[in-house]
C-alpha cells in the first residue's frame, strides 16, 4: 500500500507545482504588460529620436529613406501592439509610437 500512497503524493506535488508554474508565468505577463504600458513616450527633444529622425507619425516624414507603409508596428525593434505605443530596442526604457518611424526602420521578417 505504500507504493499507492507515494504514487497519491507525487501526483499531489505534480498538480501543485504545475499549477504555481501557471500561476507565475501568467502573473509575470501581466507585470511586463504593465511595465510597457509604464514607459515615458520618446519626445522629439530626446539625442537619440533626434539622430535617428524618429517622428510620431510616419506620413509626416519628409525622410527620403521613408518607404509608404513603413511604421514602427512593422519594423523588427518594435515589440509593442499594431496600435498606441510600445517598447523599441532602440530606445531602451521608453515607448514609441506603433505609427511612428525612424531610419532604422527594418521590415519583421515574416
Amino acid at each position: 500500500m505504500s507504493g499507492h500512497e507515494d504514487s497519491g503524493s507525487r501526483r499531489r506535488f505534480l498538480k501543485l507545482a504545475a499549477g504555481t508554474a501557471a500561476a507565475a508565468m501568467f502573473s509575470g505577463g501581466l507585470s511586463r504588460v504593465a511595465r510597457a504600458d509604464d514607459l515615458p513616450h520618446v519626445s522629439d527633444a530626446d539625442p537619440t529620436a533626434k539622430a535617428l529622425g524618429y517622428v510620431e507619425d510616419a506620413s509626416t516624414t519628409k525622410d527620403a529613406k521613408h518607404k509608404a507603409g513603413d511604421t514602427c508596428a512593422n519594423c523588427q525593434f518594435y515589440s509593442g501592439g499594431a496600435t498606441g505605443f510600445g517598447p523599441c530596442q532602440l530606445f531602451p526604457g521608453k515607448a514609441v509610437a506603433a505609427k511612428g518611424w525612424c531610419i532604422s526602420h527594418t521590415a519583421k521578417q515574416a
